[in-house]
């Protein structure tokens, strides 16, 4: 019968390596344990670029191929898209390794093996639950990166207590370390003092990183998101947008500043209707810093909303004023005053929040202020409300501006939307690898913290 570890070390990486010949010792020590140790569960972390997915599809591959016949695999990703790499994996070791040829089935989320029946069954923790599966083996990928809801953790559950209904069950969680208030964490701790778990938790960043891509990232990263991602150390994210004392440096301007001919501006567009207020914010670029020369608040109530007549002609008005500057807004709730403003000739252009457009947002206003190349008027309402956002890290790596209970966003996501199409129009007008291009990267100092 041919050994599942056999199988891995023959697989064909994409650079046409084969897995044995390019594996690092910890990548052997963790499969060796996988496959055959006496322990059934393993808890094992890796840095980012560790090789996470790939030796898991190399893993799976193994088991389909030398489990015994009509085994079944459950893989849980931390998403519908770490789901599908999962799947991509395996179909590119199938495609490069001649000996899988005609063995293994790929299908959207599931892998069949027509020798001996086996399948590998690929669900995401967004997904509907688990119960009633009885696995053969289970993989938990990116734990700690899983969203901390109701129905994570239920999948969790089920998929975690099915294994013990098979006494011959082997579960494998490779993760990349995370916040120790993350369920993931409680859980590497329970391992580390059960018998029926292996530990094993790689040190980063891993072998094959250039020093100067490691600097980079070091450079641009949160502290603690360096720490978890590239050293694969469990630490609490930096929560505050700002801190005091560069919040304090931004405040200089003495009121608006009227247009100067020449300059490029544009808004970033804030809309609240009645649970929040609207926020519209004016900005140009003055060399590297961004410039807010024009901010204008609303305020809304459920009986009282705000009234988006007066804030469409004030964005008319501005918009005339500061040589017909570009407004970028969100979509949902304006549609009719969209079409109107396009109507008066204004340059109105939607912009849809996501999580990755809400993470370049928070990132480039918290870069901006940490950097001091912002400069705000000296507004008490703004100080208070940029003091008191937060930067919520909703996966590793991954921000959104967030507030305080009781507090507002508003004016930070109106700022932080005009600031990166600033940074995005500047660019887009640099030639790759120029000496400007260079000044965007992160420039943290030394020491930094929240308050």
């Amino acid at each position: 019968m041919v050994d599942a570890l056999d199988v891995l070390s023959g697989l064909v990486l994409e650079d046409g390596r084969l897995w044995a010949d390019a594996a690092e010792p910890f990548q052997w020590d963790d499969a060796r344990h996988v496959l055959a140790s006496p322990e059934p569960y393993h808890f094992l972390t890796r840095p980012r670029a560790g090789s996470k997915t790939t030796d898991l599809a190399g893993l799976c591959i193994a088991w389909l191929l030398t489990l015994p016949p009509r085994s079944p695999i459950d893989w849980l990703a931390a998403d519908a898209e770490q789901g599908t790499l999962a799947v991509d994996a395996i179909a590119g070791f199938i495609a490069r390794t001649p000996m899988l040829r005609g063995s293994l089935e790929v299908q959207a989320r599931r892998v069949l093996c027509r020798q001996t029946g086996s399948s590998l069954v690929v669900q995401a923790a967004d997904a509907p639950g688990a119960w009633g599966r009885t696995p053969r083996v289970l993989v938990v990928d990116e734990l700690a990166q899983w969203a901390e809801t109701a129905s994570s953790r239920r999948l969790w559950e089920a998929a975690s207590t099915s294994v013990m209904k098979r006494s011959d069950a082997r579960m494998v969680i490779l993760t990349t370390a995370g916040s120790p208030g993350h369920t993931a964490y409680r859980i590497l701790e329970h391992a580390k003092l059960d018998g029926l778990w292996r530990v094993h938790e790689t040190p980063g960043p891993v072998p094959w990183l250039a020093e100067d891509r490691i600097a980079e990232q070091r450079r641009r990263l949160p502290e603690s998101s360096f720490r978890r991602l590239v050293l694969n150390q469990w630490a609490e994210g930096e929560d505050r947008l700002t801190i005091v004392e560069d919040l304090d440096a931004a405040l200089t301007l003495d009121g608006p500043v009227g247009p100067v001919a020449g300059h490029r501006y544009v808004m970033g567009v804030d809309l609240g209707i009645s649970h929040d207020r609207t926020a519209a914010a004016v900005c140009h670029r003055d060399g590297d810093e961004v410039v807010c020369d024009r901010l204008q608040v609303w305020s809304g109530t459920k009986r009282r909303p705000v009234d988006l007549s007066e804030v469409e002609a004030w964005i008319a008005e501005a918009v005339g004023e500061y040589n017909r500057a570009s407004v970028f807004i969100e979509p949902f709730q304006a549609a009719l005053m969209i079409e109107r403003l396009r109507r008066r000739r204004v340059s109105i252009k939607p912009h849809q929040f996501t999580a990755r457009s809400n993470a370049e947002i928070a990132l480039c206003l918290h870069r901006l202020l940490r950097e001091r190349r912002l400069v705000l008027p000296a507004d008490d309402g703004l100080r208070d409300e940029l003091a008191n956002v937060r930067l919520l890290e909703t996966s590793p790596g991954v921000y959104r501006l967030d507030h305080d209970e009781g507090r507002h966003d508003d004016r930070a996501v109106a700022l932080g939307l005009a600031a990166f199409y600033l940074n995005k129009q500047r660019r887009e007008r640099v030639p790759i690898g120029g000496a400007a291009a260079s000044s965007l990267l992160y420039k943290p100092r030394m020491q930094w913290g929240h308050q």
